[in-house]
Parts: structure tokens; C-alpha cells; sequence
């Protein structure tokens, strides 16, 4: 017989073996078990690993498409010259565009107490080349930043958490630092603004970012043409710490360097740090459901063991017996890895979907924007992943068979016909 000849009798045979299990419904019971193991282990792998990458690209697209990428803020005084700062951000390999911006901090008041709030000046002519704040809030509210005059544009969750309308005014107070170059601090002074608007980008940045004219701020605090510092944003999230501080030592002016990796970090970090664990968490879930094939076939090795001993008398190799084996346990796998994928898949492409339909369904919120950085489950669906997940659910399921195979190989004809 000839080589080929064997691996196709091998297959078949294997095949048949497989279709023949449920003559013994314990070994069906534990096949079909180590399949269904291996299903749920590929479905959930692939499903946690598009809502981590939902998460990564909700993290750069959405969270770093308002909050900088990187900036420079003046040390104990404003920053003088920030169009020459901007010029030479500008001549920078990498850096995409650099605006100026005033930050004030003070507190909002509303029933029941105040709520700290971060207000950002900036400059609606440059802004667009550091944020995409614009395409968070209608049209009218942007423009009434681009004018000169105290509006402010609130957070949507904020705006709802003052108990606050378009139109209405908002004190906020501040503390005043006249004295802060002898160590005291006067009394506490009040900017009335008007809210002409709200933007929403869900999360909670929301809740502490708002938004006011730059020209307005500069005046209100009498810095004339300082600012609190520049923003710059990078065409490589990852290079920004690089890309600042380069910018940065090329200043005269003292200068606290700061980027997203140090105030936003942590989100990324823990988006990674999760991906990992639950990888080698479901990896050694399908690891479990691959040992059951070890116990199928040792089973069906047994309860097989006088139709090995007539194929070895027939001619057949003990080579050909191993592969006989392999095919028969590599089924389960192939199946639960094919019902796994697909599964998977189709959850995972329409994963936000079924959060927001089971958030309706249970009354319940899954992520909070007290808590998370958006207020819904994304999903991204890479087909590496799928490949990967793929491939090492079936060598997995693969190697499972090596051992039972290679025992099934080794039987005697002799002794297992005799006591047949």
C-alpha cells in the first residue's frame, strides 16, 4: 500500500471511528462535552479580545481625539511667547499641530453644594489642529466660543448634574492668586458665565472639562496675550513624551512637560494588563477542553482495541494507526473550534448592539461614566485575532491526541483477538 494510499485509508478511518462513537454514549457524552468546551473557549476568547481592541481604539480615537496629546505649561507664571512656542512645534518631524489654551480651575455651584470644574480656554481658529472637541457639540455652541464674550459649553452629564439649561448663568469660583509670591492667597473671586451649550462625548471627562473662549479667559484674569500654556498633538500617540520633550528643551521659559501617557496612561495600561490575563485565562480554558479529548480517546482506544488488532493483522501500519487517532480526536477539535469562531464572530461584530439591548432589557447600566471613560461596550473584530485564537485552539486540540494515538499504536493483535 502505497503512502498516500495509507494517509487516505487513515483519514477514512479515522472519520468512521468519530461517526462511530455513539455506540458508547459515555464516550459521546465526553466528546461532545470536550467540542462544546472548546466552542465556548474560542467564542469568548475572540469576544473579549474585540472588546478590548473596541476599547483601545474608543481610548485613541475618541478619549485622545479631546484630551491632549501632549503640552507645556508655564512654571509659576504663564507662558509669554506661545506663538513662537507654536512656530516651533511646527517644525518638528511628527508633530501635527500645536494650539495655545488657558486652564482655570474653581468650583461650580449647584443645590446642595459646589463641583469642581476644569475650564479650558482656547483659541477656536487652532484648536482644531490639537482637538476634535468640535464634533462633540452643535455647531451654534462652537461658534459662540469663537466670540469674544463669557460663554461657556458644559459637559452633557455636568450640564445635567447643575441642573442647568442653555441660556442660563453659571457662577464660577476661583481662588485668587495675586498673592500666591508671598505665600497667601486673597479671597475668593467669581467669573458669571452664560451656558450657550453642551457637548457629548460620554465618560468622565464629561463631568469636569468645560469649555470657554481663550480671548475672554485672558481678559477676565488681566494676562494680556499670556497663556496657561501650549497643547500639541502627534501624529504617533505613542511618540508624544518623546515629541514634547524635544519641544520643550528647545524653550528659554521654564516649562512643566506633561503628555497622555502620564495622566491618561493607566487607561491604556489597563486595557493591555486585562487583554493578557483574560488571554491566558480563556487560553487555558480551551486547554481543560482539550484534555477531554485525551479522555475520549483513551476510551475509544479501549473500547476500539479488537478492531485495531484486525487492522494491524489486515496490513495497517503503526504509523497508520496513529494517524487513524489523530484524525478521530482532531475532529472534536476542528468542530468546536469552527462552532467557536463563528460564534464569536458573531457576537463580537455586533456586541454593542446586544449591551445596549440587554442594558434595556435588565434595567442596568454595564459601564458607568462615574467610572469608565465611555458609557458603552465597544468591539473592534481583527481577523489576526480570529487567526490566532483559531490556530491555537487546533494545535492544541492536536497535540491532545499525540499520546492516546501513539498507546492505540502500540497495541498487540495477538493478545487483544485473543481475549476478544
Amino acid at each position: 500500500m502505497s503512502s498516500r494510499a495509507g494517509a487516505a485509508l487513515s483519514l477514512w478511518l479515522g472519520f468512521r471511528f468519530y461517526r462511530a462513537r455513539q455506540s458508547n454514549s459515555f464516550i459521546s457524552f465526553i466528546s461532545f462535552a470536550s467540542t462544546a468546551g472548546i466552542a465556548l473557549g474560542v467564542a469568548v476568547l475572540i469576544i473579549v479580545l474585540s472588546a478590548m481592541n473596541g476599547f483601545e481604539r474608543e481610548l485613541r480615537e475618541r478619549f485622545l481625539d479631546v484630551v491632549p496629546h501632549a503640552e507645556l505649561v508655564g512654571v509659576n507664571e504663564p507662558v509669554h511667547s506661545w506663538q513662537a512656542m507654536v512656530a516651533d512645534a511646527s517644525k518638528i518631524p511628527g508633530i501635527r499641530g500645536a494650539a495655545p489654551f488657558i486652564r482655570l480651575q474653581g468650583l461650580a455651584q449647584r443645590q446642595g453644594g459646589f463641583q469642581g470644574l476644569s475650564l479650558v480656554g482656547i483659541d477656536t481658529s487652532l484648536e482644531g489642529q490639537v482637538s476634535g472637541i468640535e464634533h462633540y457639540m452643535p455647531a451654534y455652541a462652537w461658534q459662540a466660543l469663537a466670540q469674544d464674550e463669557n460663554a461657556i459649553v458644559l459637559g452633557q452629564s455636568l450640564m445635567e448634574k447643575l441642573g442647568l439649561n442653555e441660556g442660563d448663568a453659571l457662577v464660577l469660583f476661583v481662588p485668587d492668586l495675586s498673592g500666591r509670591q508671598s505665600g497667601k492667597l486673597g479671597a475668593t473671586r467669581s467669573h458669571r458665565f452664560v451656558v450657550r451649550g453642551s457637548y457629548h462625548l460620554g465618560g468622565e471627562l464629561e463631568l469636569v472639562t468645560a469649555y470657554a473662549s481663550m480671548t475672554h479667559l485672558a481678559r477676565v484674569l488681566e494676562m494680556g496675550e499670556d497663556v496657561s500654556g501650549v497643547r500639541i498633538a502627534v501624529d504617533d500617540v505613542f511618540k508624544a513624551s518623546k515629541l514634547i520633550r524635544e519641544l520643550g528643551f528647545t524653550q528659554s521659559q521654564y516649562l512643566y512637560m506633561s503628555d497622555w501617557t502620564r495622566t491618561q496612561g493607566h487607561l491604556y495600561q489597563d486595557i493591555q494588563l486585562v487583554r493578557t490575563l483574560m488571554y491566558l485565562v480563556l487560553a487555558l480554558v480551551i486547554a481543560v477542553a482539550c484534555f477531554n479529548i485525551v479522555s475520549t480517546l483513551v476510551m475509544a482506544v479501549r473500547d476500539k482495541t479488537s478492531e485495531i488488532a484486525i487492522l494491524m493483522t489486515m496490513g495497517l501500519r503503526r504509523s497508520a494507526i496513529v494517524l487513524v487517532f489523530m484524525v478521530h480526536g482532531a475532529i472534536s477539535g476542528l468542530l468546536g473550534t469552527l462552532l467557536g469562531v463563528s460564534a464569536g464572530m458573531l457576537v463580537a461584530l455586533n456586541l454593542s448592539g446586544l449591551a445596549k439591548a440587554a442594558e434595556s432589557a435588565f434595567g442596568v447600566q454595564l459601564l458607568s461614566s462615574d467610572v469608565y471613560f465611555i458609557d458603552f461596550l465597544p468591539s473592534e473584530l481583527h481577523g489576526q485575532d480570529v487567526a490566532v485564537v483559531a490556530v491555537m485552539a487546533l494545535l492544541m486540540s492536536l497535540l491532545a491526541t499525540l499520546y492516546p494515538a501513539y498507546k492505540a499504536s502500540l497495541t498487540e493483535p495477538a493478545p487483544a483477538l485473543a481475549g476478544r
